[in-house]
């Protein structure tokens, strides 16, 4: 029985004028899945049902939910490789009913992926813990403002959306709008830098971890991460080990992307 499960909203993506693209959590988390030939379940949202058939595609057990808009996203990079998002659009919340409860029980580690703050409120996220091992969840969900326009990352989230949380995963500017991390309360904070790796952040210690550089998209990297992150902590290894894991499987992701 599968003992890794991930949540979060799909997305609707335009990256520097391309046509637009599936995107979102479950999405990249699900092709790191296939990679690592990790059994889970991904649940998932939006108001698109194409979407459905390209997630099966991916050979991942897959819990649907087709509601309301979907979240979309413009990207652009610079020639540094710098990152300018637009909110296009803004899906729905997720709500409890619309989550089986049937295949959620199945899940130890949840890996929780919202793309807004707001996507999980702090009642659900507990609801969610109830029965979880553990529960990392994606910063996006604390730092993005939910406000369609230029994506605007702040330190003004409900703490109390914390207070289940076993590992917050940050990616680099999301842990600047934050501040200190450290004092968050979180038993397990990562951090990411792209290509200057990640550093893992426990009540013990704070451990640099090295990432090979890859000339491509970095889109969903930091999904891609998260779940194979959950993935080796499921399988018992521990936070600095379950990093390089992860690290090596986004290098090995990128690296297959068209140059």
């Amino acid at each position: 029985m599968p003992s890794l499960g991930v949540i979060g909203p799909l997305s609707r993506d335009v990256v520097a004028g391309s046509p637009p693209q599936i995107g979102g959590g479950p999405w990249h988390a699900a092709r790191a899945l296939r990679a690592l030939h990790q059994p889970a379940i991904v649940f998932t949202k939006c108001g698109d049902p194409s979407y459905r058939r390209l997630l099966a595609t991916l050979g991942v057990p897959i819990s649907f939910v087709l509601e309301g808009e979907t979240t979309a996203f413009s990207m652009s990079y610079d020639e540094r490789g710098v990152r300018t998002m637009h909110v296009d659009a803004i899906g729905d919340p997720w709500r409890a009913e619309e989550i089986s409860q049937n295949l959620l029980r199945r899940v130890e580690w949840l890996h929780v992926a919202p793309l807004l703050r707001g996507d999980f409120d702090a009642g659900l996220l507990e609801w969610l813990a109830r029965g979880r091992r553990h529960l990392l969840l994606d910063g996006q969900g604390l730092v993005r403002r939910r406000a369609t326009g230029v994506l605007v990352l702040d330190g003004d989230f409900d703490p109390d959306v914390l207070r289940h949380v076993t590992v917050l995963k940050l990616a680099e500017e999301e842990a600047a709008a934050i501040g200190d991390v450290s004092e968050l309360g979180v038993p397990e904070v990562v951090v990411t830098f792209g290509a200057a790796g990640s550093r893992v952040i426990t009540p013990t210690a704070a451990v640099d971890v090295p990432a090979q550089r890859v000339r491509a998209d970095p889109t969903g990297a930091g999904d891609a991460f998260s779940v194979a992150y959950a993935a080796a902590r499921a399988s018992g290894h521990r936070p600095v080990s379950a990093a390089r894991r992860a690290a090596a499987l986004v290098t090995a992701l990128l690296g297959e992307q068209p140059r």
